[in-house]
């Protein structure tokens, strides 16, 4: 293995076509798309890995540079892992293991992003990694002809407009840029992210239509809301209308607005299926809808968390109820992490550092990922047998602090 991690090596433009097509055919997909040739705006090659042997590329890696919020509104620097492929003729030689090491490595010696994320392909694969599961996404589908909104709803006085990408975009990124703050678990959007979400390459669509813009304007002009979909068409043998409305987003300032733009989408003619599978887990659409039980979740795993730094991370985030416990955190994976850290939080301020102090709870590395957008409660986990409580009373008061209001979300693959 150590011959091929000293390989390991950041990937130039010249290479990226080799790149990722070997990342590509790894996935099982057709290189295929604008960005086979060259890397796309949000690329950083210099945050990339590569594995070259025998002229051929048998491991690809990658860093994109992300703003994530936390619970509390801050928005803290995390590394979004992506590109993680290794050929099958590499497999079982530690190759993915090295990456992940000079990852983690280079940024915590860098003092680089204090939290790490990704998107898990296989779920089995980056526990042993030290990440965990920390948000949800709902993905759910429903008929129309039970998707009716409840009678008392307020959809208020403003109306719907479908409009151009340009301008959706104007006027989507404010909106974006107001709700994500309150979010935990969402990216910011700088101009090379939403290039890359508005791009609307034919042979992505999978048989659905290019993706249509639906702005929220009220009465005095201001917009309010956002929402992206596509439409497929179908017919069944006798002719009937069978078309799905796939959303993308649906984004709101106001609770009317995001009433009107449900209203809006669920009112489409010819269609007789709706689906979000990217919706939030705790969508409140559930909640203006006359038959709840007419929206089928399927939820899932999304955004997996790592900690790079103990401190730093739980140093950023907020906590709802005050907490002064001291945490024996094991990281077999990232040693610097392990050992006793007394943290201290409120709703206005937090700071976590070493400590010789006596040990209130006992976890590892993924169990505190898992807790850290406030999702997973570290009372389950330690009815799990993950979290040991030494003194008594402070699962439940861990578990207090570590929650949020808000259910965290992350909408934006990478």
């Amino acid at each position: 293995m150590s011959d091929l991690a000293e390989q390991l090596r950041p990937v130039t433009a010249e290479e990226w076509p080799q790149f990722a097509r070997a990342m590509s055919e790894t996935f099982g997909d057709d290189p295929t798309g604008p960005f086979v040739e060259s890397p796309s705006p949000v690329a950083e090659l210099d945050r990339s890995l590569g594995l070259f042997e025998d002229g051929r590329v048998a491991a690809t890696a990658g860093i994109y540079s992300l703003q994530m919020t936390v619970p509390g509104g801050a928005a803290v620097p995390t590394a979004g892992i992506t590109w993680i492929t290794v050929v099958p003729t590499h497999r079982r030689r530690g190759v993915l293991t090295a990456i992940m090491r000079r990852q983690l490595d280079g940024l915590h010696e860098e003092e680089r992003e204090p939290v790490a994320a990704l998107w898990a392909a296989e779920s089995s694969i980056y526990g042993r990694f030290g990440y965990a599961p920390a948000s949800r996404r709902g993905g759910w589908t429903g008929q129309t002809s039970r998707l009716a909104l409840r009678r008392d709803v307020d959809t208020g006085s403003g109306r719907i407009r479908v409009v151009d990408a340009h301008e959706f975009r104007a006027a989507a990124a404010g909106i974006h840029d107001t709700v994500r703050r309150s979010v935990p678990g969402n990216m910011a959007r700088d101009d090379r992210w939403w290039d890359r979400l508005l791009r609307d390459e034919p042979d992505q669509r999978h048989g659905y239509t290019a993706r249509r813009h639906a702005l929220h304007v009220e009465a005095d002009g201001t917009v309010t809301g956002f929402a992206l979909y596509r439409l497929k068409s179908s017919w069944s043998e006798t002719s009937e209308p069978e078309g799905t409305l796939r959303v993308g987003e649906v984004r709101s300032t106001t609770p009317t607005a995001y009433a009107a733009l449900w209203q809006f989408l669920l009112s489409h003619d010819l269609v007789r299926t709706v689906d979000a599978p990217m919706a939030s887990d705790d969508d409140p659409l559930r909640h203006l809808l006359a038959d709840p039980r007419a929206l089928h979740a399927r939820p899932v795993d999304a955004l997996w968390l790592r900690l790079v730094d103990v401190g730093r991370a739980l140093s950023a985030r907020r906590y709802p109820s005050p907490i002064d416990l001291v945490l024996e955190v094991r990281d077999d994976f990232c040693e610097w992490n392990t050992g006793r850290w007394h943290m201290w939080g409120h709703p206005a301020g937090a700071f976590c550092d070493r400590t010789d102090r006596d040990p209130d709870l006992s976890l590892g590395i993924e169990d505190l990922s898992a807790a850290y957008l406030g999702g997973v409660s570290l009372a389950s986990l330690q009815a799990a047998g993950r979290v040991r409580e030494i003194s008594p009373g402070a699962v439940v008061n861990a578990s207090t602090a570590f929650s949020w209001p808000v259910t965290p979300w992350c909408p934006d693959e990478f």
